[in-house]
């Protein structure tokens, strides 16, 4: 849909925001956000202009298939996307997997320095708090996550209980109406409140400032075991140098190492150390793959003991050596004859 404001139209080009889309993303996140941006309009009537595109960009060029089922097209790539104004991670499931979190994390990082605002919604505030970007800063999430954020990302100064927060060029949202209300705030920080009060009303929805209270009573929540065990693979991921023992994770998840290992195999079918190696393959394999390190050096930073024990365990996992991935990845950046 399209909503008018009452203002005469000016020609500067419509701003561009970059909504970024995995597996499991949430619609309800990512399209309430994006009906909210291509609603604005400079000017009124037939002379009226966008204020903004809104392009989504995937990991690759797949559709995307949300939480929901909704299945979105992806306009462009990490790779591929051009120069933004403005990203917005949403969240969903999606976004925790750790493989799409460092994906979505690394290129936040790349873009960061070009982009003037980065927002995210509800869980989507994962893979934008492990680039230490948010070190330091205001930000709230989806109440069921505040909990655990907080833990995982000490350096936050998670605040619960309000629609959204500003800290600089960083927007954070609880999710659901709260990713269109932190959409309106920004609408109406480029273009003025008239703009922003026309896409509202035509949303029903209010605009609010930045820790305005939600209206709602949210519940004090306490994560139990399974979302204790859900936040593990984020915060696995984030310190695969260090110890990952049973009985380290089990002190992350609060449970007995016990009890830990039985929930956890039924949870992830797979034992701690097995899920533990795979990520350190995975995270290797990238590593590898942007040729900025030898295997020494990938093998420490990964969290195995020595070289040849990750030669040993990349093979197995990989059906290569990690050289050879190495040596690949370097022949194809300066090919033979170039």
């Amino acid at each position: 849909m399209t909503y008018f404001s009452q203002q005469t139209a000016d020609q500067t080009p419509p701003k561009l925001v970059g909504f970024i889309a995995v597996n499991g993303t949430s619609s309800f996140d990512l399209l309430g956000s994006l009906e909210a941006f291509t609603g604005a309009r400079k000017g009124s009537g037939e002379e009226s202009l966008p204020c903004y595109e809104a392009v989504i960009i995937g990991t690759d060029a797949k559709p995307v298939v949300c939480s929901s089922g909704a299945v979105l097209k992806v306009r462009h790539t990490m790779r591929t996307a051009p120069p933004l104004d403005t990203i917005v991670i949403p969240g969903g499931i999606g976004v925790r997997n750790p493989e799409a979190s460092c994906k979505i994390a690394e290129w936040v990082s790349e873009r960061a320095p070009t982009t003037r605002r980065i927002a995210a919604i509800s869980a989507g505030i994962y893979p934008l708090a492990s680039t230490g970007l948010l070190d330091g800063r205001a930000v709230t999430t989806h109440w069921r996550f505040a909990h655990e954020l907080a833990r995982s990302f000490p350096a936050l100064s998670v605040t619960n209980g309000v629609s959204f927060t500003k800290a600089g060029a960083f927007f954070t949202c609880g999710g659901g109406i709260g990713g269109v209300e932190m959409s309106l705030a920004l609408i109406e920080e480029d273009y003025g409140a008239a703009t922003a009060l026309a896409v509202a009303r035509e949303l029903s929805v209010d605009l609010r400032a930045a820790g305005a209270a939600h209206e709602i009573a949210l519940p004090e929540h306490q994560p139990g075991p399974a979302e204790r065990l859900a936040e593990l693979p984020t915060w696995i991921t984030s310190r695969l140098h260090r110890d990952l023992t049973v009985d380290v994770l089990a002190q992350r998840a609060c449970l007995s190492p016990r009890h830990f290992y039985r929930l956890f195999k039924e949870t992830f079918k797979s034992t701690p150390a097995a899920f533990v190696e795979q990520l350190r393959i995975n995270e290797a394999q990238r590593r590898l793959a942007a040729r900025r390190e030898n295997v020494e050096s990938v093998a420490t930073a990964v969290g195995f003991k020595s070289s040849s024990v990750f030669r040993r365990a990349f093979g197995r996992h990989r059906g290569v050596s990690p050289r050879a991935v190495l040596r690949g990845a370097r022949e194809q950046t300066h090919p033979r004859g170039s």
